[in-house]
């Protein structure tokens, strides 16, 4: 495995570790929690978070079949058994790219988003749950650029708000989620196209 690959692979791991834990607060009663992301409540987030787990999966393999998200009835604990499987398929991967439709996309590059996705929605599923337990500062720190990296402009309005005022906290976690216009309040994200793969495809 190369250097970058072993390095995002790493990320993931410790992305998977705090939203495993995030998802044991998840029970039927509360599935129709509102969660940061406008017009989303616990179990439509649920069902994309599987998807991208999938999806995230499938591409250790070197190729991702762009299809529109299936209905799910997930529970909270298949997808933690996901988790894991996702991480032993990046663990095992040795392939350089990922084929995503006509595109090839640098499977570093690739798995340091999605530990990026997985974290923000991990907390995402904290504050629906009220647990609210930030994100951990190396993780956040870990992630910070990244965020700065492959989120630009064209994404704003449409897959994330506009950053959050700037404060003078220092936290890296809440820098990371006020970069991603996701600091406070109910309607953080602003969703895109729930029909795509996020963060593989749209």
């Amino acid at each position: 495995m190369n250097p970058a690959l072993e390095g995002a692979v790493e990320l993931l791991e410790r992305s998977l570790g705090y939203t495993r834990v995030m998802l044991a607060d998840v029970g039927p009663d509360i599935l129709h929690a509102p969660t940061p992301c406008a017009g989303w409540d616990l179990r439509r987030l649920l069902g994309h978070m599987d998807d991208a787990l999938d999806a995230f999966t499938e591409a250790a393999a070197g190729h991702v079949v762009v299809d529109p998200v299936p209905a799910t009835t997930e529970r909270a604990d298949a997808l933690r058994e996901k988790a894991c499987a996702l991480l032993g398929a990046w663990t095992q991967a040795r392939t350089a790219s990922v084929a995503v439709g006509d595109r090839e996309l640098d499977a570093a590059m690739l798995v340091a988003t999605a530990a990026l996705e997985i974290t923000v929605h991990g907390w995402d599923v904290a504050q629906a749950t009220g647990r609210g337990t930030p994100i951990p500062a190396e993780l956040a720190q870990g992630l910070l650029p990244l965020a700065r990296q492959v989120v630009g402009p064209d994404d704003r309005g449409s897959r994330f708000a506009e950053p959050a005022p700037t404060t003078t906290s220092t936290v890296p976690s809440d820098m990371l989620l006020a970069y991603l216009g996701r600091m406070t309040g109910p309607v953080g994200w602003n969703r895109g196209d729930p029909t795509s793969r996020r963060g593989i495809a749209s």
